[in-house]
């Protein structure tokens, strides 16, 4: 039997994902595989992909192949509990590693975006999260360093959010979202497993604590396929 056309590969494997014939983090057959299954040429297997990719049905890791996502996490932006505690209440096992810490002077990029008026020095901590296992999360956190002095003693694995709470007494009251569908940096890609360029939901968001005081920022970069944005505003 020969199946032609991209729609008819898209519908199949959309089908066997549904039916729980092909199960999350299961790796599919081989692009070559796949072609010469459904009788098709190689691009029209990658078209096929890459739109069920953009569903977030499956996703594609930099050298191993195409694999079924698992269901995507829920993500209120508006939410004060971290990301473990996110992840945690949903069923999910949440891990986060440090990837790097330096202090810089602020660019003027990121002066703007922190409100800085005059030449600052800024903690800059990268993190990579998982869930269940898979790496779907960078995040670059951007301190403002007279607000945490010893912080870069601490554990910056845990949660930033309960260290600022019980070490310095901060509480956030106000925080600023920018949602950024855009292509992945080389150095995120790289921490992701993903193909440098390949689509990415980027989030930037600046808190406030208690005093209205802009504290920190962070660029978070999602795998698009693993995150729903869904805000409550009760």
């Amino acid at each position: 039997m020969r199946i032609e056309t991209t729609n008819n590969i898209k519908d199949v494997l959309r089908e066997q994902i549904s039916g729980a014939l092909l199960l999350p983090l299961q790796k599919l057959p081989s692009e070559r595989e796949l072609s010469e299954l459904f009788s098709i040429t190689r691009i029209s297997v990658k078209t096929a992909l890459n739109a069920l990719e953009t569903e977030g049905l499956i996703y594609r890791e930099d050298r191993r192949g195409w694999f079924v996502s698992p269901p995507r996490v829920k993500y209120n932006p508006l939410s004060r509990c971290h990301f473990h505690q996110m992840v945690r209440e949903q069923a999910r096992i949440a891990e986060t590693k440090l990837i790097a810490v330096n202090t810089v002077i602020a660019s003027g990029e990121l002066a703007k975006v922190l409100d800085l008026k005059e030449l600052t020095t800024i903690h800059n901590v990268e993190r990579l999260r998982y869930i269940d296992g898979r790496a779907v999360l960078f995040v670059e956190n951007c301190l403002i360093s007279h607000f945490f002095p010893d912080i870069l003693c601490e554990n910056l694995a845990q949660s930033l959010t309960t260290l600022y709470r019980s070490k310095y007494g901060f509480t956030t009251s106000r925080s600023r979202f920018d949602f950024i569908p855009t292509s992945a940096p080389e150095h995120v890609a790289r921490a992701l497993g993903i193909t440098p360029g390949q689509q990415i939901l980027k989030i930037c968001r600046v808190n406030y604590n208690q005093n209205s005081d802009i504290i920190d920022c962070e660029f978070e970069y999602w795998r698009p396929d693993a995150v729903v944005i869904s805000i409550d505003s009760h």
